[in-house]
């Protein structure tokens, strides 16, 4: 799976097959005889996918990114942004493991409808995370993200930064430097809740209850 993901996103750069790829992802996220463990690790890759321009901006501001493709990242940041309706339509049947993922995505592509849903499904969750902890931390910053404000976006990103996420210049574009962050949250994220079953996510059904 691991070469079959680089093949499509190779060394986390986007080239003119990665849209291609973006709907198999899709069809391999929204297929419920996969397991959750390999659809959390697509939506995951389609938000890695997604959010390749962002990341890298701030990763390597004032400089260009190196390697950068830009036809093809926005290409295929479309290719992503087209099957979100799809993705976000599944939240309800999901587990809770690859809502969490699904997170990601929903405020990368944030509307006027689905930033207040997100932000009401994901509000219960609060006092079962607290803040300080990976999931609590994840949860408070896509709240922080949801709610649109750009002074609190960069007030949390200075906040949960200096606490235990690599950094990014402080002058690089907020909306970048907020994605670069997320992407290193969901990362960790995913190591949580598999130490929390002590296996792997296909095992996990409601983990959060």
């Amino acid at each position: 799976m691991r070469d079959f993901y680089n093949d499509i996103l190779h060394q986390d750069t986007c080239g003119p097959h990665t849209a291609e790829g973006v709907p198999l992802l899709v069809a391999i996220a929204v297929d419920d005889r996969v397991p959750p463990q390999r659809r959390f690790d697509v939506i995951e890759l389609l938000f890695d996918i997604a959010t390749v321009s962002d990341r890298h901006e701030a990763q390597s501001w004032p400089d260009t990114p190196p390697h950068t493709d830009s036809r093809s990242e926005t290409d295929a940041r479309v290719a992503v942004q087209t099957h979100i309706p799809e993705l976000l339509a599944r939240w309800g049947s999901e587990c809770r493991a690859v809502q969490m993922a699904l997170a990601a995505l929903a405020v990368t592509f944030p509307t006027a409808r689905t930033s207040p849903a997100l932000t009401a499904r994901l509000q219960r969750f609060l006092d079962q995370h607290p803040a300080g902890t990976n999931l609590g931390d994840y949860l408070r910053f896509i709240l922080v993200l949801a709610s649109g404000d750009e002074r609190e976006t960069l007030d949390a990103v200075e906040s949960f930064t200096d606490a235990y996420w690599k950094g990014t210049p402080r002058a690089a574009p907020p909306r970048s430097r907020a994605l670069h962050l997320l992407e290193q949250m969901l990362v960790k994220v995913k190591r949580e809740l598999e130490l929390a079953t002590a296996g792997p996510l296909s095992e996990l059904h409601h983990p959060f209850e």
